[in-house]
Parts: C-alpha cells; structure tokens; sequence
C-alpha cells in the first residue's frame, strides 16, 4: 500500500521547509519528481539528494507568483515525464500584520503567494492530469486557515490559508469527474525558514505548550503520512478533505 513507483509528484516550494521535508518523504516511496522553486541552486542540491534514492528528479526554476513561470514548469515536467500524478501545493509566504495595521502591498502580497499561486499552479497541472483522466492534488493550507489566533497578529495570512481551504472544496467538486481528487494538509506548528526565529522563543515556546495538546511542535516529515496518503491510489474516493496536522491544535 501506499506505493508510488512509477508516479510522478510534482512539489512547489520544495527548495526549503516543508516542500523539501516532502520531496524526501515522497521520494522514499518511489515516485519520481519534479521539484519546482525559485532558488534552482537549492533544487540541484536537493536533486542530488533525492537521486540517491534510486528516482529521477527534475528541478524547474518557478515563481508561482508568475503565470508565464507557472505554465513553463508545466511545460517542461509534461515534456520530460508526459504527466503529472501528483501535485503539492507548497510553495508560500507572508507579511504578517494586524487587521487594523496590514499596508495594501503586504494584504496583496501573502494573498497572491499563498492563494492566488494555489489556483493559477492547480489549473496548469490540473490540465495535464484532465489529459490522463487521473490526479492528485493536494494544498498546504494551514491550521490558522481554520481558526483566528491572538498571538500573532496575521490578518492575510489566515485569509489566504482559509481561501486556500474553500478553493480545495471547489476545486475537489469540479475535478471529479476527470478522476482527480483534490485535498488540504492543515499543517500546525513546524520549523521551517520562515518560523525558526519566533518558534525558538521562549515565549512562544511556552506559548505552544499550553496551547498544543500535545506540547511540542512538529518534527520534520510528520507531516509526509498525510501527503502519502492523499496522493496514493488507494485514497482514491478522497476529495474535498481537510486534514489538520497540528498535534490537536484545532481539536480544542
């Protein structure tokens, strides 16, 4: 079960943080891969990495904030595997601010990284997937795109994260029917490049153990199970789902 050899996956972000904890977990069960990022020096690295493990990766320079960037790593991964499997969403940033404090360019900035991306990289896979009446697609949203929070003032970021959340059941309903299923990983506290500095806090820290029923941040791949399952055949009546993986943040 859970097999990915002879699949393709295809991961956004994946030169650091999250995407690259899940290119490896991907990659341990067979899959072949397209790495997508901006930073393609990252990606050679990471190649070199995932190769060892016995697949065939191809890193493509992307920024999914570009609709042309977009469309040309589609181009390119149809042209090299002449699919596309599996999608992960992963790529993201933000500025982080308070309703009442965000700039216009710091709203727009977080909502066309972290949600308009989601749609414009889902419809250029999406389209290959729609050719082969098969897919998997699945967005990292976030727990904060399920709940408000008074720690950390970050208006956009909860409104991009809940938009993301929304567009995976809308986006689930439409691709059914070309036998794709689209799904959303609620990720909870996890170290990546973006969240070292305020998680290694003593204050946060402390923070997330009174908050986290299981008190402690996550570790790098807990959250590869979930992908796993999302992207495999055998999850295939799966779709509209969303799947905190928080260590029971959102539970109370």
């Amino acid at each position: 079960m859970f097999d990915l050899k002879g699949q393709v996956a295809v991961i956004t972000g994946a030169s650091s943080g999250l995407g690259r904890q899940m290119a490896k977990g991907f990659a341990a069960q067979g899959a072949d891969l397209a790495i997508l990022a901006r930073r393609v020096e990252r990606l050679e690295e990471l190649k070199n990495e995932l190769e060892q493990m016995g697949v065939k990766v191809l890193p493509v320079g992307c920024d999914v904030t570009s609709t042309e960037s977009i469309n040309a790593a589609a181009e390119a991964v149809e042209k090299e595997f002449g699919k596309a499997d599996i999608l992960v969403n992963c790529a993201g940033s933000s500025k982080d601010a308070g309703v009442l404090e965000m700039k216009d360019d710091e709203w727009d900035f977080t909502i066309e990284t972290d949600l308009t991306s989601v749609f414009k990289v889902t419809r250029a896979f999406g389209n290959i997937m729609k050719k082969n009446n098969y897919g998997r697609v699945i967005n990292i949203a976030s727990m904060y795109g399920l709940v408000g929070n008074d720690e950390i003032p970050t208006i956009a970021y909860h409104s991009s994260k809940g938009g993301v959340i929304n567009f995976t059941r809308a986006a689930a309903a439409e691709l059914a029917k070309y036998n794709i299923t689209v799904n959303c990983i609620c990720p909870g506290y996890f170290y990546t490049e973006l969240t070292t500095a305020v998680l290694d806090t003593d204050h946060f820290q402390d923070f997330a153990k009174s908050h986290v029923p299981m008190q402690r941040y996550g570790k790098e791949g807990e959250l590869n199970a979930g992908a796993l399952f999302l992207a495999s055949k055998e999850a295939s009546y799966v779709t509209g789902v969303m799947l905190p993986i928080d260590g029971g943040y959102t539970c109370v």
